[in-house]
């Protein structure tokens, strides 16, 4: 059994997991879409061996994690995702921590470093900038081999496809893990440790919105239209940064380290792994490895804003 505990955030109970050292550097990992916690085991064990404070939410729609107020918009967006982030790390009292994550934990990283760098004493991000543009995503198609790999998003766009989630969120998930870790031998049990955390009242609706809103299909919440102007603007982040690109993602592929740096002024490392998309899960000393690059020595906080 894991303890779960929660902080209040402005529109969700936010429901996480804390392991290692009280008072240690604070890290905060986050997970993405169809994972939760469990993906971060092994990163945490090792983290948590060196005395750190490692904190691992799960994210709106998942698990535990509740919005507090039945009118509250359910919204899956990066902007909303990343001020849960914010919440969290100001809900907790969390001095500059360490923020990293894949997938939609990866945009709630770094949309948080974009916009709150004063909260953010380092960054790790697999694929890099993991921001979407929106205005580029809802009118620039991609290449057919591209967007065919993007099926369940064109599903979730039609009330067909919510119905789908809503009625084998399970066997979906568990389709995306195999597609998306075409080299990796799931562990026995690691899906079905996973798969409650979908059971969430609102893992629909979160899930839904969320791939509608970043091709423009449907209005965001208009709580975070002012910082989803700012991430309009697609400015560099200017935390130290890791970035961790997976060789084996059929979803996302490397990008050169130059394409990286353009983004991220003050990178720190690039890497490579021999991994699909679920990167801390499938290669666990890659996000432990990066952690601690940030770690040692102290960082300096570039004297920069947004």
């Amino acid at each position: 059994m894991h303890t779960i505990a929660f902080v209040e955030g402005r529109q969700v109970d936010i429901a996480y997991e804390r392991h290692g050292r009280p008072g240690g550097r604070p890290v905060v990992l986050l997970h993405g879409f169809p994972y939760d916690p469990r993906c971060y085991d092994g990163v945490v064990e090792a983290l948590a061996a060196d005395g750190t404070d490692v904190v691992v939410p799960y994210l709106r729609g998942y698990g535990p994690t509740r919005y507090r107020d039945a009118e509250t918009f359910r919204s899956g967006q990066q902007a909303a995702l990343a001020a849960d982030l914010r919440d969290l790390i100001e809900g907790l009292d969390l001095t500059r921590p360490i923020v990293g994550g894949f997938d939609w934990g990866g945009r709630a990283a770094c949309v948080a470093a974009l916009c709150w760098p004063e909260l953010v004493g380092g960054l790790v991000t697999v694929g890099g900038y993991n921001v979407h543009d929106i205005a580029a995503m809802s009118t620039t198609p991609d290449h057919p081999a591209v967007e065919s790999r993007n099926w369940y998003q064109w599903y979730f766009h039609s009330e067909r496809g919510r119905r789908g989630l809503e009625r084998h969120r399970g066997e979906l998930a568990n389709q995306l893990w195999r597609e998306w870790s075409p080299s990796w031998d799931i562990p026995d049990g690691a899906f079905e440790r996973t798969a409650p955390s979908f059971d969430n009242p609102d893992f629909v609706a979160t899930v839904v919105h969320s791939y509608r809103h970043r091709y423009g299909l449907v209005p965001g919440d208009p709580a975070h239209d002012e910082l989803e102007a700012t991430i309009a603007r697609q400015p560099p982040i200017l935390v130290p940064t890791v970035v961790i690109d997976a060789t084996a993602d059929p979803m996302d592929a490397p990008s050169p380290e130059r394409e990286h740096r353009a983004h991220f002024p003050t990178l720190v490392r690039y890497s490579r792994v021999d991994a699909g998309h679920g990167v801390p899960q499938e290669h666990p000393s890659s996000f432990v490895d990066a952690i601690r690059t940030l770690q040692e020595p102290p960082l300096d906080f570039p004297d920069a804003a947004v």
